[in-house]
């Protein structure tokens, strides 16, 4: 490909409505233009990395055994409400009505239509296991797109769906598929850790998220530093103290009081006015659930987990109360709530760790007071204890003991254990080997295409632009011609792009009638992993320049041996 002819319109500012770092980048190397709130266009540069990493999917894929179909992006409502899921995905389901008034989706996800279509062409157990896969555009109205490709609402990607006849059988697909994602995201340069994960709103018993390792990431892993144990902290279990719920001896307990609080909400603020530590404070949350309100109770230097919480409740859905319904259930403002005198209005659970505490603060449900010297079962009865909060590095690691490090992470793919939840609410069903019908067992496993390059990006660049990993780079090699109106240099580089290209490499030459330092900017911006200059080496020695964009090593080498120098490096 021909610089001059590329349809690359880059930018030299930053621009301002970016916010990390691959969103600029990709912005600024002309890959990706805005259409919309969290919707792109991708140019040829931004495409072509998008074809890579497909390119390394659907060969991993095929090679663990899936199939590669297409599924239509608009869904019937019906499908939907076989599941439950018309009503209970949310706002982000981008719902729409045909010309005769019938509901349609625009498909975020695809259980439901995979599962049509295999309910109705599975009959036996003869004809399982089978995995189905599609490489497609998904939309998902999200709340508040940002940093680009990382959370937009219409975005690439992989989908993939195993039936299999039982656990076992799934069970083996499910390792196959991680597997096969481990080697899909080595392939494609990344570091990476797979981290066990919650299900979400898809479902299901179990799954593992594939975090990309970078600052900018939106998720937090817990990972051990002695073994190889790695979880989203949304999932990652804390040990419960072996202390809590043990009854304080009665000569041990402080009297229960109440302190004015003025203006005090904030636990920093309440520590600093009574001169404690956090420690020793009550967090009183209140939640708004299906079931009815909940207080939930965790220790001031905590924080609340609400995946923990939802799953501690069995519930669906919890928010945050506001402080309307604050104050008709407590009458107290947000921020003075406690749970003395709270039990037989509102349940009440706790986190293990407020369990262990004695003589602890809390607020006193009165506007600017909190009670000093409260403790289990003299002043308020000990609540339901679970595990409800987040992990910290104080923590030890839940398999091993060992310390516990927090890292950021990018989720870039991401495998359920859907079980039966899907097949039984739709009747997707199969004949076993006695004759007995028996409902699919279901796996899916997703891989965000896009937001895989992006990931690249945040984890590969540095001031000067992208510094793409081999694998997924638009272009192998860029050849900079640094005077197009030299006959010698345009000849030798003309020359060593034909055979570049004839021995299978993707080469972009840059012809441009541009200075040399636009064109070495330009080319560090777009990041393409081999820059080789043709200058006046080619004319004194015979020679030209080829640069590593990883990590700036060069090499100088004879024209006539330049070519197996860059096949080399490319492989």
């Amino acid at each position: 490909m021909r610089y001059s002819k590329l349809f690359l319109p880059t930018l030299k500012e930053m621009p301002a409505e970016a916010e990390v770092i691959s969103h600029k980048l990709m912005l600024r190397a002309g890959m990706i233009r805005k259409l919309a709130s969290g919707i792109y266009s991708y140019l040829p540069m931004g495409l072509r990395a998008l074809r890579r990493v497909e390119a390394i999917v659907r060969e991993e894929m095929n090679r663990a055994g899936a199939q590669e179909v297409l599924l239509p992006m608009v869904q019937p409502a019906e499908l939907w409400r076989e599941t439950g899921r018309w009503n209970k995905y949310g706002r982000e389901l981008l719902r729409l009505e045909d010309r005769h008034d019938r509901d349609f989706c625009l498909g975020p996800t695809h259980e439901e239509v995979i599962t049509d279509l295999v309910r109705k062409e599975i009959r036996s157990y003869r004809d399982l296991p089978i995995n189905l896969y599609q490489i497609q555009a998904k939309f998902r109205d999200e709340r508040r797109p940002r940093f680009g490709l990382m959370r937009g609402r219409e975005f690439v990607m992989k989908d993939a769906y195993s039936f299999d006849a039982d656990e076992d059988g799934l069970h083996d697909t499910y390792q196959a598929m991680y597997k096969a994602y481990c080697r899909i995201f080595e392939r494609c340069g990344l570091e990476f850790r797979p981290v066990e994960a919650d299900t979400g709103s898809i479902g299901g018993h179990a799954s593992h998220e594939f975090m990309v390792l970078a600052d900018t990431g939106e998720d937090t892993v817990a990972c051990c530093t002695r073994c190889d144990y790695a979880a989203n902290v949304e999932l990652a279990p804390v040990t419960p103290d072996r202390h809590e719920g043990q009854p304080v001896k009665a000569e041990s307990m402080e009297k229960l009081r109440e302190v004015a609080t003025p203006g005090r909400r904030r636990i920093d603020e309440v520590t600093a006015f009574l001169d404690v530590g956090p420690e020793r404070l009550i967090k009183t949350l209140i939640f708004v659930t299906e079931d009815g309100p909940v207080a939930a109770l965790v220790r001031g230097d905590h924080d609340l987990n609400e995946v923990k919480l939802k799953r501690a409740l069995g519930v669906e859905e919890s928010r945050l109360a506001d402080e309307k319904t604050v104050m008709d259930l407590t009458g107290a403002p947000v921020g003075f709530v406690g749970p003395v005198g709270l039990a037989g209005n509102i349940r009440v659970v706790g986190d293990y760790a407020v369990g262990s505490l004695s003589n602890f603060i809390v607020g006193a449900n009165r506007k600017d007071a909190h009670l000093v010297g409260a403790n289990w079962g003299r002043d308020l009865p000990l609540p339901e204890l679970y595990d409800l909060r987040t992990i910290t590095p104080a923590d030890p690691c839940p398999r091993c003991g060992g310390p516990i490090e927090l890292k950021k992470g990018i989720e870039v793919g991401h495998v359920f254990k859907l079980g039966t939840s899907y097949s039984q609410a739709m009747g997707a069903t199969f004949l076993d080997a006695r004759g007995r019908e028996r409902p699919l067992v279901m796996g899916c496993y997703g891989i965000g295409i896009g937001r895989t390059v992006a990931a690249a990006i945040e984890q590969n660049h540095d001031e000067h632009g992208i510094r793409f990993p081999m694998p997924i780079a638009p272009f192998q090699v860029i050849i900079t011609i640094i005077n197009i109106k030299d006959g010698e240099m345009v000849s030798a580089a003309e020359n060593l792009y034909r055979v570049l290209e004839d021995r299978g490499l993707d080469v972009l030459i840059d012809d441009r009638k541009e200075r040399a330092g636009v064109k070495f900017k330009d080319a560090d911006l777009i990041g393409i992993p081999i820059r080789v200059t043709v200058g006046k080496k080619i004319k004194e020695s015979g020679e030209v320049e080829i640069k590593s964009r990883t990590d700036g090593t060069v090499f100088i080498v004879p024209s006539d041996q330049a070519s197996d120098k860059i096949k080399e490096l490319c492989s």
